[in-house]
């Protein structure tokens, strides 16, 4: 056996399903092995990878060990004289294995090989060459230095940013993406670290395999494309201390004495300070809209005031001093909770919620304006004013917005993007029938042949010619069927053309469309699979909000419900459950099987069958009631399960 190729899976079902078939047509003539060593993903990607791969060696963990861990299971129970470690989130090139075999069998001292790798968007990533990170080299990556003088041979040895892009060189670190290794160093050095969960085992691998003598490689004259942020998440606190933590790992392991404990400080200061930015950063991106608002409502309040004392009452003393202080923050924060529970932060261009929440929120201002004292109670004119104003004022705001986005006023005129399907008429038939049940909105163009010379009347062109049709037409989007079009055709494209252009591939007889724009964002999938209400944050939000009140009306009703529900002691108990987000009052129906398809929900006190009063139903009618109340959702449905099923709140 001359190759082994693993790859571990955690949910990323539609990534691993087209680097299997990337794979696939890698090992075309080879005597390659694959494996699949899936942590316990809930995604199906089991049984895909059962039906659509019987070729693959497949082992199923009850649980997730972590990377290192299941790797090292099928390294162990691995033959190839070569072993490649790959992540699900990639694709490779039809020579790509061979061509990574004969330069290591040209040159018996290296131990690993590296590819040149690009993002979804054609851009090449620069962590396919790395250095070690040595204090200095830690150093100048988390303060910024490396990315102020990429090129540089002291700044940037993190990145190795002064060998070039298109040199094969000897590099200290392999990227965990793609590691190529021979069999026999393994055996020498050991296995990967399983102190790594995840993060840091390419570099002490890599570090190991130069300690036993032999040399790490970049080889460019193949290359892959790595979808990063696919198996992580990198803007997230989590992520942050993960990798920090596995650096620490790292430094404590293989450096001695001080200059050990100096590299383990800055790792330490290090997550304060990413973990910090990354707060701060997540707060902005959240908060940015509603403190615009908020603003917007306070600033015109003011100046509403001001006008109405002045040409209303003829007195620029009206109103008291309370006002500024206690009245307009109350007004702006009325309004934009009503905003919030209605959804028009999650879709900031979409005015019907804008206006429901602020249509809401005067509602309840003016229910409120009676219960306060008179001292507080200064006019519903300013109330009704700010209301107008606050409309008026928060809609031209997004209309500043989409306009500095979109180069357009339209706000609910969607922005279908031109696009261009690259291969032949019956992909391309597939394709749309697909864009079209997953509800994705495209202006399509028409369709580009895999060949160079096709038949005009049905095709915009050939392939050679794509770059042509990029430009006349003002393509946005381009969806390669790879039945038809190679995968190093289709890398060519995409580092010609630039990430100008969105990318994306439909593997054969896939029901999805893989692509992503950036190496910071997640991929981006075109499926048919349901999308579920409950899975909305507007959802999920407003259903934990509807626990929480209702926890609280309890509680202060509480003796009364003695009298009401049938066990007022298991009541007091998920009263305080649900406050303490351990259990919803209303969630999934019981069934024998887990509902691995459906979003997770806390387990419900109540469930769809107390709305429908029976207990006796059958598992498949359970199940399919469990769906409809994810896939329909909405918040009268539990008010309507617990109004049905007030009696059993103890249960």
């Amino acid at each position: 056996m001359k190759l082994s190729i693993i790859i571990v899976n955690y949910n990323v079902r539609y990534f691993l399903e087209q680097a299997l078939l990337s794979v696939r047509r890698a090992c075309a003539g080879l005597d390659a092995e694959v494996w699949v060593v899936d942590n316990n993903s809930v995604d199906d990607s089991v049984p895909m990878v059962r039906e659509k791969f019987p070729e693959v060696r497949l082992i199923a963990n009850e649980g997730n060990p972590g990377f290192s861990i299941a790797n090292n299971q099928a390294i162990r129970q691995s033959a190839g004289a070569y072993v490649l470690l790959l992540n699900p989130d990639t694709v490779v090139e039809e020579d790509t294995f061979q061509k990574c075999i004969e330069f290591m069998d040209a040159h018996p001292g290296a131990g690993g090989l590296g590819v040149r790798m690009i993002d979804g968007s054609g851009a090449f990533l620069p962590e396919s060459k790395r250095g070690f990170p040595s204090p200095w080299v830690a150093f100048c990556k988390t303060v910024g230095l490396s990315r102020l003088s990429p090129k540089s041979r002291l700044f940037n040895h993190y990145h190795l940013g002064y060998l070039g892009e298109w040199e094969t060189n000897e590099v200290e670190v392999l990227a965990g993406a793609f590691m190529f290794m021979r069999r026999s160093v393994l055996e020498e050095i050991g296995l990967l670290d399983e102190a790594f969960f995840m993060y840091g085992e390419d570099i002490d691998l890599s570090y190991r395999i130069i300690q036993g003598g032999y040399k790490n490689y970049y080889f460019p004259e193949t290359t892959i494309i790595h979808y990063k942020g696919e198996s992580t998440k990198k803007g997230s606190l989590n992520y942050v201390k993960a990798f920090y933590q596995a650096m620490i790992i790292f430094a404590r392991k293989h450096f001695e004495g001080r200059q050990a404990r100096l590299f383990v400080w800055m790792l330490q200061l290090a997550i304060y300070l990413r973990a910090s930015l990354t707060v701060v950063s997540n707060f902005i991106r959240r908060a940015y809209l509603p403190l615009l608002d908020a603003g917007l409502m306070y600033s015109g309040l003011v100046l509403i005031k001001d006008f109405w004392e002045n040409y209303h009452f003829n007195d620029p003393d009206y109103y008291q001093e309370t006002v500024l202080y206690f009245n307009f923050p109350l007004y702006t924060l009325i309004w934009l909770l009503g905003v919030f529970f209605s959804g028009g932060y999650d879709e900031r261009y979409n005015l019907r919620r804008l206006i429901r929440g602020l249509l809401v929120g005067t509602i309840v201002l003016l229910a409120v304006y009676g219960l306060l004292d008179l001292e507080y109670r200064p006019s519903r004119a300013l109330i009704l004013l700010g209301a107008a104003w606050a409309l008026g004022a928060t809609t031209g705001l997004r209309l500043l917005m989409h306009f500095w986005q979109h180069r357009s006023f339209r706000l609910q005129e969607v922005q279908s993007h031109n696009l261009v399907i690259v291969g032949s008429l019956e992909e391309s038939e597939r394709v749309l029938q697909l864009l079209h049940k997953a509800e994705v909105s495209k202006n399509f163009i028409g369709t580009v042949a895999a060949e160079a010379a096709p038949d005009r009347t049905h095709y915009l062109s050939g392939l050679p010619q794509l770059g042509e049709v990029v430009h006349i037409y003002g393509v946005q989007e381009l969806i390669f069927c790879s039945r038809d079009v190679s995968t190093q055709d289709i890398m060519e494209w995409m580092s010609r053309l630039g990430p100008a252009i969105d990318y994306k591939i439909v593997p054969k007889e896939s029901m999805s469309i893989i692509g992503s724009s950036s190496k910071n964002t997640a991929g981006q999938l075109y499926t048919i699979d349901i999308q579920y209400n409950i899975a909305q944050p507007m959802s999920r939000r407003n259903k934990r909000v509807l626990d929480l009140l209702l926890s609280a009306a309890l509680l202060l009703t509480f003796p009364l419900q003695l009298f009401v529900v049938k066990k007022p002691i298991g009541l007091l108990r998920n009263l305080f459950s649900v406050a303490f987000n351990r259990r919803s009052w209303v969630g999934y129906a019981p069934t024998h099987q887990a509902n691995i398809r459906l979003p997770r929900l806390k387990p419900g006190v109540l469930s769809p069958l107390d709305g429908l009063r029976l207990r006796s139903l059958d598992e498949p009618t359970r199940q399919r009631l469990n769906f409809l109340y994810a896939k329909d959702y909405q918040t009268g449905k539990d008010v309507d399960v617990i109004w049905r099923g007030w009696r059993r709140l103890g249960n």
